[in-house]
C-alpha cells in the first residue's frame, strides 16, 4: 500500500472510532468498547506500516540497507 491509502485507512477509522466514542458515551456497552478496542489495535497497526513504508521510500528496502552496512562492515575489519 502506498503511504496514501495508509493514511486514508487511518482517516476512515478514525472518524469510526468518533462515532463509537460517542455511542458509548450516552451509556456503557461492552460490544462498542471491543470495537473500539479492535479500532486501536488496527491504528496502530497502520501508523507503524506508514512509518515503514515511509522509511522503505526515503532510504530503500530493508535488505539492500542492511547488505551495504555489512560490506562497509567487511571492508572496515579488512582495512
Amino acid at each position: 500500500m502506498t503511504p496514501d491509502q495508509i493514511h486514508t485507512q487511518i482517516e476512515q477509522l478514525s472518524e469510526e472510532r468518533q462515532v463509537l466514542w460517542q455511542r458509548l458515551s450516552q451509556g456503557l456497552d461492552s460490544t462498542v468498547k471491543d470495537e473500539i478496542k479492535a479500532l486501536d489495535t488496527r491504528l496502530q497497526e497502520l501508523w507503524q506500516a506508514l512509518r515503514m513504508e515511509k522509511a522503505r521510500l526515503r532510504f530503500g528496502e530493508r535488505e539492500e540497507i542492511v547488505r551495504k552496512a555489512r560490506a562497509e562492515e567487511r571492508l572496515e575489519r579488512a582495512a
